[in-house]
Formats: C-alpha cells, structure tokens, sequence
C-alpha cells in the first residue's frame, strides 16, 4: 500500500493530463517549471517512467492548479482519498447497499457537472422507494470517503439534533476544527471552508430527507443553511413529494434537482436495472445457480430473462433485491416468466397472498408484523414473543420467514429485528389499514399497552 501522502495516477488521468497539457500548449519541461515539480514527476504521471513508489499529493495539486483542472481527474477518487475513513456509524449500511452495485453513472456524471458549474449548491436525487436513492448516496460516499448522513425512519435515526451531532463530529475529525463543539451547521461549514485544499471541494451526502422526523415550520429541513461557502455543496436523496413539504429554502446557493422518474433517465435507468439482472446471473455465487437453474426447466434464454424480469420490475432496485433470490430459491417454481408480479407494490402483495398472511389461522404473523410497524425501531425476538403472547421459538420461525424483508442487527448482545426498508413499511401500514375490520391494529396497540405495563410493575 502506498504511504498516505503518495497517489498514482489512474489510467483515465493519463489521459486526461495528456489532454489538459494539450489544450494548455505546455511541454513537459513548461509545465514542471510552473507547477514547481520535477520533469521526472510529470513523466511518473504520465506512465513514461516508473513510479512504484507514487507521487506526492502536493505535487499533483500544483500540477493541476497549474491546467486548470482537479486533481481528481489525474487520481482516482478512491486513491485520492485513502486517508480518508468512512464514519464507524454508517459503515455496515454502506456497505450493505453498494453490494452488487451497478450503473448509475448518469447521475454521477450529472452531479460531478454540477460541482464544475457552481461554486457551491445543494443537488437533489428524486425517485420513489427502491429506485437505488440510498445505494447511489452510498456509492458516492463510499468511493470518496465523503462526509454523511443516512436518516433511517425504522431506526430513529432521522431528527435534526442527531444528524447536526454525527455532521459535526465528521467536520471536526476531518478538518481538526477547534472551538466547534457547540457550532451550529453555519458556523461549522464556514470554519471548514477555509480548510479545504486547494482543487478540493466539501460534499455532505444526506440520505432520505423524506424520513426525517422534524416539527412542522419555516425552517429548512435538518435546519439546512440557506446560504453556503463556497466550495461547498450537499447530495440530497429524497422520494418525490409536493413542493410545499420541500422545505429547502436558499439564498443565493444553486439547486438543482435530478428525478429518476423522469422520462429522459427511464432508458439510462433500465439500461442499469438490465445490468445489475446480467451481474446477479452470471456472478454473483449466492443465487445465480438457483436462477439458471429455473430458467433451464423453463427454456428461458439469457436475453429473454434479463428484459423481462427488468420490464416487471419497473425500474425498481427492490423488485428485484427480493425478486431474484425468491426465483432461485424456489418460491416461484409453480409460475412461468410472464406470471411473475408486476412491480414492487404487486410483488408485496404477491408473496402476503402466497404466504397465507390473510388467513385466519396465520393472525400470528400479521400481529408479529404489526408489532414491528408499531413498535418502530429495533427490538429483540424475546420481546416480541412477550407483545405477542407466544414463544420465542413461534416468532423466530415468522422472523425466519420473513428474513428478507427484515434488517437484523445485534445491539447490546441481542439479536434485533426492525422493517428493512420504507416500501415494505408503507406496505405494512396499508395492510394494517386493510384489516381494520379484524380489529388486530388495535389489538396490536393493546398487547403492546400491556407488556409495557407490566415492565413498569416489575
């Protein structure tokens, strides 16, 4: 590994160095004499002339001061930010959602021209639940170790004092702010504007500003600043929603909004959904077997699979997260191509169907289910198992059954269960409304009265 201070250039920042020298009509000796850097350096840039040790950074940004150009179109983003560490809080998440991560390339592009247009500015990702916002707001921070925050509804991990105290933290850390602890979000981003390096920008990634749980006012969403320092900018994502709930009020600060619904990104976006079906069947080792294995028994070719199954899924990320592991397990094995459900919402109502959760002898599921809706952030199976009057060994098996659908996660040496994404809540909900006539929301809301009243008497 290359010592911290030391960046290669990437295959594609030869060629752009070539191209800027190009256009600035400098040599190599012209330009090493501005950039104050050796002629040698320039070569190692350049790949005429070994560098198995690298360049320093220092010289890549006087390089690049020089032409007019970032140093991260001479080093790759992840290269140039090894030093750099994504926050301990949002790491796994991350991690989960750029799994099996493809395309997208449209929107990035979008938003690194918004970087070179603006000085600094506030640029929205729109799209509906399971259209990839947070695996796009991931990917990007990811690669760029960049600064973050993911709102999670089903966590509480959504109010503005929590997401102020975590951004805080990561500007303090990466800048070595001082006298900031007590900063509010103005301040902050003005003290680390005057330490961003040259040719760098500062970009706070904020995900689903549709979750976030703040009191109904004039103020901006998370208190968002209406006005920015320059050189800095924030990646929004948010589902869409009526423009009075927008709460994003700015002075003199750009922005711009990419909706993914849009008619001119719906060829790039299944062009990307097409990929990622292509990628699950031919690598990845968990359910590609399953998978050729369903479409042999059926005589279904590659091509006929890919565009089918992406027509079905509607552009939608989480069509196909549960979709394609439910073929490969077998839980399809009695439908053909065409039978598969059409679009998340069907495919939610599918596998409930399927799953007998309307039946009067699987109640249990549904109140387990509730229990989670209600309940709202994580909680261990013994507790369910207490709500829901059964043993642990009966909520288990639905947890079990319903793993897919579920984010498990260990906290305090427990095993805790909460609703994995905002669609399949939203679901949820909508079914709990369904069975108001069985009365099991408010028996639900009950149980859950009870086992709170008999903690407090213990």
């Amino acid at each position: 590994m290359l010592d911290s201070n030391k960046v290669k250039a990437s295959e594609e920042g030869k060629t752009r160095l070539r191209e800027a020298m190009k256009q600035a009509k400098l040599t190599q000796e012209e330009l090493a004499e501005q950039a104050k850097v050796s002629v040698d350096t320039i070569k190692r840039l350049l790949g005429t002339k070994p560098a198995p040790n690298g360049v320093e950074r220092w010289n890549v940004k006087n390089i690049a001061k020089v032409l007019n150009i970032s140093p991260l179109d001479i080093i790759h983003h992840q290269d140039w930010n090894q030093h750099l560490q994504l926050p301990q809080e949002f790491e796994p998440l991350i991690k989960e959602k750029i799994r099996s991560f493809c395309g997208r390339a449209f929107v990035f592009k979008e938003f690194a021209d918004f970087l070179k247009k603006y000085p600094k500015g506030y640029f929205t990702v729109i799209g509906d639940a399971g259209m990839g916002k947070s695996a796009i707001a991931a990917k990007y921070v990811y690669d760029r170790q960049a600064i973050c925050y993911f709102n999670v509804l089903q966590d509480g991990r959504n109010r503005p004092e929590l997401f102020l105290k975590s951004i805080r933290q990561q500007l303090i850390n990466r800048y070595q702010l001082e006298n900031a602890e007590n900063d509010d979000l103005s301040a902050l981003l003005v003290k680390a504007s005057s330490k961003i390096p040259d040719g760098e920008n500062l970009v706070i990634v904020v995900d689903a500003l549709d979750e976030v749980e703040q009191e109904p006012g004039g103020e901006n969403i998370l208190y968002l600043p209406k006005t920015l320092p320059d050189k800095v900018y924030f990646l929004l994502t948010r589902r869409r929603y009526e423009p009075s709930k927008k709460r994003l009020y700015t002075e003199g600060v750009e922005q711009v909004e990419l909706d993914l619904t849009a008619s001119q990104y719906i060829e790039f976006s299944r062009d990307d959904i097409q990929e990622y079906i292509r990628f699950i069947l031919n690598h990845d080792k968990e359910w590609k077997d399953g998978l050729r294995k369903w479409m042999q028994e059926r005589n279904i070719a590659d091509k006929t699979f890919i565009e089918q199954v992406a027509e079905k899924s509607e552009n939608n990320f989480m069509y196909l997260r549960y979709v394609l592991p439910a073929i490969a397990r077998g839980f399809y094995n009695d439908l053909s191509l065409t039978q598969l459900p059409d679009g998340l919402q069907q495919y939610y109502q599918t596998h409930w169907a399927r799953m007998g959760m309307n039946k009067k002898d699987e109640e249990i599921k549904v109140i387990i289910l509730f229990i989670l809706v209600e309940i709202g952030t994580p909680i261990p199976c013994e507790m369910i198992a207490k709500i829901a009057g059964k043993e642990e060994f009966e909520v288990q098996k639905v947890l079990d059954d319903w793993v897919e659908y579920l984010k498990k996660q260990n906290i305090e040496g427990d095993d805790c269960y909460s609703i994995y994404h905002a669609s399949f809540l939203d679901f949820l909900q909508a079914q709990r409304a369904l069975q108001a006539k069985r009365q099991l929301f408010t028996e639900v809301n009950q149980r859950i009265v009870d086992y709170w009243d008999r903690i407090m008497q213990n």
